[in-house]
């Protein structure tokens, strides 16, 4: 005879001969024959010694445990008194019902859409995130969303997760905002063959993010090529000259040309303009040229002005002098005071008319 005590939280199964006969719960028991019992603690998973299904048969061992099936296409989070222990994958799996209190949520991951009621702790949770994509779209941006190469849906920003499986998913971000494309280095000729290279910039915003994306390969490339060919049109329509007087308008002129195409790309034009006209050195010389050409004329004609108005004061001068003796004597004494200041001291010889002569020159005649 063998004394077999099963304690609190513990089980015993019997076996004879390796046949399972029953279950013990807590207790003393006498064995006089071949049985074996072998004692399971309760608050651990259970690992059947022999095929699960013939436990199974035993009523009551089947009540005492949490048997969970996991199929290949599934996922199990299980979780201890509350908390994420573990995550189940395909299998079959056993746990005592005891104190502890276990419960498993199943998962569907052979579709993308993650339906079952998750937050975004749990799928973030380092168990979890295996089994999950996650993409995220910032505030500045949207995202077209594929799934085995079909598009599906335009993402807004946010946080965006999937069940990691077979079916490929690729999302393509934009940023919505304001950007800028540079035009440098256009080698054009204009109307009257003027070789020129004309650096320009260009501002746009993308409206509608599928047409960008998804009816368009390569957007910001042809977006290019149509600012490209409308600068072209319009200076190859031009003489060098035109294009020198016309620059403001080239601004209008491009946005209007654009425009449309623009749309159809799902783009808005903002802004337009010419950063830098560069002219090839023999062209660069003769504008030169006729710049200091210009200027010279300028210059001349500035003088020749000047001298005119010198000319047309010294004749008014003289006409009032003419017709006012006084304001005559004014100008002579004028014209003796300036010579006065050009020498310091002044020898007079000779006879009493000299004399007279200069007193009627400095001295008033009352």
């Amino acid at each position: 005879m063998k004394t077999i005590r099963v304690n609190a939280y513990e089980v015993g199964l019997v076996f004879k001969q390796g046949a399972y006969k029953r279950m013990l719960k807590e207790g003393k028991y006498w064995f006089w024959g071949k049985e074996t019992v072998k004692i399971y603690n309760v608050t651990n998973p259970f690992n059947a010694p022999v095929e699960l299904n013939i436990l199974l048969q035993d009523t009551e061992l089947a009540e005492a445990l949490h048997v969970v099936e996991v199929k290949a296409d599934e996922i199990v989070l299980h979780y201890k008194n509350g908390f994420l222990e573990q995550v189940l994958t395909a299998g079959r799996y056993t746990f005592w019902k005891s104190v502890i209190q276990h419960e498993f949520v199943s998962a569907d991951i052979s579709k993308v859409e993650i339906t079952e009621n998750m937050s975004r702790t749990t799928l973030q949770h380092k168990l979890v995130a295996p089994f999950v994509r996650t993409i995220s779209i910032e505030g500045h941006e949207k995202g077209v969303l594929y799934m085995d190469g079909n598009y599906v849906q335009t993402l807004r920003p946010g946080l965006y997760s999937w069940w990691k499986n077979g079916i490929s998913i690729v999302v393509n971000k934009l940023d919505m905002r304001q950007q800028q494309v540079e035009i440098n280095g256009q080698e054009i000729l204009t109307k009257d063959k003027a070789g020129l290279r004309i650096n320009a910039w260009a501002q746009y915003k993308v409206n509608d993010i599928e047409k960008s994306l998804v009816q368009n390969k390569e957007f910001s490339n042809q977006l290019y090529a149509i600012f490209q060919l409308a600068l072209r049109e319009y200076v190859g329509g031009l003489q060098f000259d035109e294009l020198l007087e016309k620059r403001e308008s080239i601004t209008p002129f491009i946005l209007d040309a654009v425009k449309a195409k623009a749309e159809t790309l799902g783009v808005e034009v903002t802004g337009f303009g010419i950063r830098d006209i560069i002219l090839p050195g023999d062209v660069k010389e003769i504008m030169n040229q006729v710049l200091i050409a210009e200027k010279k004329a300028q210059a001349n004609t500035i003088m020749r002005r000047e001298e005119t108005a010198s000319t047309r004061s010294l004749l008014n001068t003289a006409k009032l002098m003419e017709e006012n003796s006084m304001l005559w004597k004014l100008k002579e004494m004028e014209y003796v005071e300036k010579i006065a200041d050009k020498i310091s001291s002044i020898s007079v010889n000779g006879n009493g008319v000299l004399i007279d002569q200069l007193k009627q020159i400095l001295v008033s005649q009352k």
